[in-house]
């Protein structure tokens, strides 16, 4: 690669970046690895984390050699392969008690589904025209959310187009039917299973964040009283430290949303070099008030293992190279592309096996100099 496109960071500026201030906990600090501030949890997180996409309990044994190189946040959810993931990084940080070397985060899927369904039971009970002035408002609703503007939506994985449809249905609804379903205690019963299924599945007896939803819509999502309050009980309860949530649709909207609301202290959502100028100011307001922001999707913008959604537009993958020159790879060029945003903490990367983990984490601490694209 060009000198001029990829630069070292000096090893005193990197030294400094990584002293130790207050407020921050360490785990797993390794030679060769920066670290950043997740916002307000004081967290010094890996510049890379592992995604859970990959990780099965048949895949995950390459992940010794991402600790040993520094990683140290491990991202699951439930619904990653129909709970493998989570039982997989349960073996991983059993072999050799390595649960204090790591940060572990897992998610509350699904609980749109349940709120989608509490409003779509009322819907079906509503007369025809009255359903039809409702399917008009909740297409106006997200008309105006701009949440499908070519550029700021991507498709990065099969069927994520169907999603905000029914989201936006129960916040049509929600303008009539609040007070049906937002208090609703089923919200409490789900997210405490949830999190009950996942502390036995990893083996743990305690995540330090918590990502409730799993994949947000819209910020309206985020106004169910139960979220916080029951997030509050399992806090109380030593189950779970950190609050957060996670976005691929509307990830502005919800950005602005969890900065308002105050109470969530970090987000994992998609931003990559295709959505990016939708998301910056929302960013920087995040990373001003305390928020924790780690990017997800940044390298789906060049590439996806999705086959249906294969392959990648190839002017996504020219406006790459031509950010960022050079002979690497077009994923690990939006890898370099999000980590020059001082306000990020870090990328969240699919680790599929000792090439991604030896290519991705040699990313951390580079800095590169962009070019027009």
């Amino acid at each position: 690669m060009e000198r001029r496109a990829f630069l070292q960071v000096p090893a005193a500026a990197a030294a400094a970046a990584q002293a130790p201030v207050e407020n921050v906990e360490w785990r797993n600090r390794q030679p060769g690895m920066s670290y950043r501030k997740l916002g307000r949890t004081g967290l010094m997180v890996s510049e890379i984390v592992s995604g859970g996409d990959p990780i099965t309990v048949e895949n995950y044994q390459h992940l010794n050699l991402a600790l040993e190189m520094g990683l140290n946040y491990l991202d699951m959810a439930p619904a990653y392969n129909r709970g493998s993931t989570e039982q997989a990084y349960g073996k991983l940080i059993a072999a050799g008690s390595r649960r204090s070397k790591v940060f572990l985060t897992t998610k509350v899927s699904g609980l749109q589904g349940l709120r989608n369904q509490l409003y779509k039971e009322i819907y079906d009970g509503l007369p025809a025209p009255r359903q039809e002035a409702m399917q008009k408002r909740a297409a106006d609703m997200m008309r105006a959310s701009g949440v499908m503007k070519p550029g700021y939506f991507l498709d990065y994985y099969p069927g994520i187009r169907s999603q905000p449809g029914p989201a936006y249905l129960s916040n049509a609804m929600a303008v009539d039917f609040k007070h049906k379903v937002e208090d609703n205690r089923k919200f409490r019963e789900f997210i405490v299973k949830s999190v009950e299924g996942s502390l036995q599945r990893v083996g743990t007896d305690n995540f330090d964040i918590l990502m409730c939803p799993h994949g947000a819509c819209c910020p309206e999502e985020l106004d169910i009283p139960e979220i916080y309050e029951t997030f509050l009980t399992l806090k109380r309860q030593g189950k779970v430290r950190f609050l957060g949530v996670t976005s691929h649709t509307d990830p502005a909207g919800v950005l602005r949303k969890v900065t308002q609301l105050g109470y969530y202290d970090c987000i994992m959502q998609a931003y990559n070099f295709v959505n990016g100028g939708y998301l910056e100011h929302a960013i920087r307001e995040a990373s001003a008030k305390g928020v924790g922001v780690i990017a997800m999707k940044v390298a789906m913008a060049a590439a996806t293992h999705h086959k249906p959604l294969q392959p990648t537009p190839q002017w996504r993958v020219d406006m790459i190279n031509r950010i960022v020159p050079g002979d690497l790879k077009a994923p690990m060029k939006a890898y370099l592309w999000a980590l020059q945003n001082p306000n990020l903490t870090a990328v969240i990367s699919n680790l599929w096996d000792e090439t991604f983990v030896r290519e991705n984490l040699s990313l951390a601490g580079k800095k590169v100099e962009f070019q027009p694209a």
